[in-house]
């Protein structure tokens, strides 16, 4: 059979779904780790591990800077990283961004942590600033209620409760309760280090960088750009206003 008909027979049989993330629309690609419940308990400290969240901050960084992201958010064991509606690398393509993603989210934690790790990818898509605005909130929202449950959950585990008995002396309480439970036991979440409660979040910053001309021996500035790694985040509408501001700025993604 002739090689070149035998190729095309054969690419007949792969399966794509030759997805495009939609043109002109702001897309975030958010990897969580696969499994990473029981692959934290035995490794790293509960509720959360210092170690544990500056290997997620390298993760997210490596992220940001391959896949020339815009901005960048982890909490526990995810990572979202958002892209502005006229980022076209791999041509837009879900499942370009996806694959690379995971894969590089795998193998940068895995270097950094020097154990497999493994990462899944999903892609969002917003059709405005205010959707993903609203994304945003709604996970470091998500970041600050399981940072409160957490802390609840191994605070009951550490007296000895089972996962069971834990899981349902928690079920159902408030927000009110859980605090309580926490400060009954010396714990005041609001003390509780801002990286827990609201996450981490990187982005791209301008400076001006100094040399000298080589050609004359005169001073020279350029503009140049720099991550900025922020985990002490404000919330609510302070944090609105720090990612609208991100939104409309310049930068190299942007360019």
């Amino acid at each position: 059979m002739d090689p070149e008909e035998l190729a095309v027979r054969a690419r007949q049989g792969e399966a794509f779904h030759n997805q495009r993330m939609l043109p002109g629309a702001w897309g975030v690609l958010r990897v969580d780790g696969r499994g990473f419940s029981r692959f934290t308990e035995a490794r790293y400290e509960k509720p959360f591990d210092p170690a544990f969240h500056q290997f997620m901050v390298r993760t997210a960084t490596a992220l940001l800077e391959e896949l020339q992201g815009v901005y960048a958010y982890t909490q526990s064991d995810e990572i979202s990283v958002l892209f502005r509606p006229d980022w076209s690398l791999f041509d837009r393509s879900v499942e370009k961004v996806v694959s690379l993603g995971a894969g590089l989210a795998s193998a940068t934690f895995t270097h950094a942590a020097g154990v497999p790790a493994v990462f899944d990818g999903r892609v969002w898509l917003g059709a405005s600033e205010r959707a993903v605005l609203d994304y945003f909130l709604w996970r470091q929202a998500d970041g600050s209620r399981c940072a409160l449950h957490g802390w609840c959950y191994w605070t009951l585990r550490k007296e000895g409760r089972s996962a069971a008995q834990a899981t349902r002396e928690l079920d159902g309480k408030p927000v009110s309760d859980k605090n309580e439970l926490l400060f009954q036991r010396g714990i005041n979440f609001n003390e509780v280090p801002l990286w827990q409660r609201r996450g981490s979040a990187m982005w791209w910053e301008p400076y001006v960088k100094e040399g000298v001309d080589p050609r004359d021996g005169r001073p020279t500035r350029a503009q140049r750009w720099r991550l900025e790694v922020d985990s002490e985040l404000p919330m609510k509408e302070a944090y609105e206003n720090l990612l609208r501001g991100l939104l409309t700025a310049s930068g190299p993604a942007s360019t």
